[in-house]
């Protein structure tokens, strides 16, 4: 798994979305089942990762089940990528 990557989103997510440029976000930090991010910023990150990855997220992918944290966030473009 892609440390870079993982940086890279948590950056975004911590300066573009939630508005706090020096939170760090852990890699396993739950994003939508702890409420960190609600369901309008998530469409928000999926543009983000579709535009800077150039990998498609489908919209039933948008959940907790599979885009919760930034490891598996990560995980899903890299497998895309390939």
């Amino acid at each position: 798994m892609s440390e870079t990557l993982i940086s890279q989103i948590g950056s975004y997510l911590a300066s573009k979305i939630l508005k706090q440029p020096n939170r760090v976000i852990a890699a396993d930090e739950p994003l939508i089942s702890s409420g960190l991010i609600d369901s309008f910023s998530l469409m928000d990150v999926a543009l983000y990762v579709e535009d800077t990855f150039g990998v498609r997220i489908e919209d039933t992918e948008l959940n907790a089940e599979t885009f919760d944290t930034l490891t598996q966030l990560a995980g899903l473009i890299e497998s895309r990528k390939k």
